[in-house]
C-alpha cells in the first residue's frame, strides 16, 4: 500500500462550464481522490475560484508530474493553478512597533503548534518588544522608520525579507504607514490588522473616533495591503459591545483581545490556503 499524501490546489479564472469536470477527470486520470473541494462563482463579473483538497501516492503528489499535468491544463484552458503539496510550509515575517499583544499571540500561537509556518524573524521600528523576540528565539531585526528615511528602511526591510525567503508579512500593529512602491511587490502578501470594524474608522486613533461617536461596537479587521490606507480586501472581522461609559483607554484594552484574535484567524487562514482574492473581496473557503 502506498504512503497518501495530501495536496492543495488553488484554481482561479473566468467562470465557464465544466471546469471542475475537467480537473476531477484530470485528478483520477492521476490515481488520485479528491476529499474536498470548495468553490466560489463572481457571477457580477464571471469570476470563478475553487480550493480542492487531493490525496493520493506521495509520489504523485509530490512529484513533478503532477505539476506538470496541472501547468499544462492552466495553460490550455487559461487558468491560474497553485499547487501546495502537505507539509509545505510558508515563511512569515512579523512586523511590529510598540504594542505588544498581536506579535505575543502570533508567536505563543505558533510556538504551541497552532500555526504550521515558520518565523525566520521579526522587524520593528523600535527597540520596545526585542525581548519577547528573544524570549521565543526569533531573530529581531531593528529597522528605524519614519517619514524623514522610509525609502532607505524599505529599502532594508525588503532585503532583509528576500534575505530569508519570506512568503507573507503580517503586520502585527506596525504603526508605519507602507509606500506604495513596497506594497507592490508583496501583492496579497501583507496582512494588516485595523483596530476598527472597517471602513468605518479607517486611519490613526479609530478608538477616539468612536468614542467621540458613541458607538456601541467596537472591531477589528485584518485585510490585505493595498495602496490606499486600510483598504484593502477584508479578510476577517469581529465585534464587541460598548457603552457610553467606556472611556478611549477603555476601548483600547477591550480591543485588544479583538485585535489578536482577528488577526491570527486571517493568518491560520493564510496559512492553510483558504484565502483568494476575489476583485475587491476575499474569499475565505472552510
Amino acid at each position: 500500500m502506498p504512503e497518501l499524501s495530501q495536496t492543495i490546489l488553488l484554481v482561479s479564472c473566468p467562470d465557464r462550464p465544466g471546469i471542475v469536470a475537467g480537473l476531477a477527470s484530470m485528478v483520477h486520470e492521476m490515481g488520485c481522490n479528491i476529499v474536498q473541494v470548495n468553490q466560489s462563482v463572481d457571477s457580477e463579473h464571471g469570476d470563478f475560484r475553487m480550493r480542492m483538497v487531493l490525496e493520493g501516492p506521495e509520489t504523485i503528489c509530490r512529484g513533478r508530474e503532477m505539476s506538470s499535468r496541472f501547468e499544462a491544463l492552466a495553460l490550455e484552458q487559461e487558468m491560474a493553478i497553485n499547487i501546495h503539496p502537505e507539509g509545505e510550509k510558508p515563511r512569515l515575517a512579523l512586523l511590529c512597533s510598540r504594542e505588544p499583544h498581536c506579535l505575543q499571540d502570533l508567536l505563543q500561537r505558533h510556538a504551541s503548534g497552532e500555526l504550521a509556518c515558520e518565523i525566520p524573524l521579526i522587524i520593528s521600528n523600535h527597540e520596545t518588544l526585542e525581548s519577547l523576540a528573544d524570549f521565543f528565539e526569533v531573530p529581531f531585526f531593528h529597522i528605524p522608520n519614519d517619514a524623514a528615511r522610509r525609502d532607505e528602511a524599505e529599502e532594508t526591510m525588503e532585503a532583509t525579507l528576500r534575505k530569508h525567503a519570506v512568503n507573507l508579512v503580517v503586520l502585527a500593529r506596525y504603526m508605519q504607514i507602507l509606500s506604495h512602491e513596497f506594497v507592490s511587490r508583496w501583492p496579497e502578501r501583507i496582512i494588516n490588522i485595523h483596530h476598527s470594524f472597517l471602513p468605518a474608522f479607517a486611519g490613526a486613533s479609530p478608538y477616539r473616533q468612536a468614542h467621540e461617536r458613541g458607538v456601541k461596537l467596537i472591531g477589528a479587521t485584518a485585510h490585505y495591503v493595498t495602496a490606499e490606507l486600510d483598504a484593502g480586501p477584508i479578510i476577517a472581522q469581529d465585534v464587541l459591545e460598548c457603552s457610553h461609559r467606556d472611556s478611549v483607554r477603555d476601548l483600547t484594552r477591550k480591543g485588544r483581545d479583538v485585535e489578536r484574535n482577528t488577526l491570527s484567524r486571517a493568518v491560520r487562514w493564510s496559512i492553510e490556503r483558504r484565502l483568494m482574492v476575489q476583485g475587491d473581496r476575499v474569499v475565505v473557503f472552510g
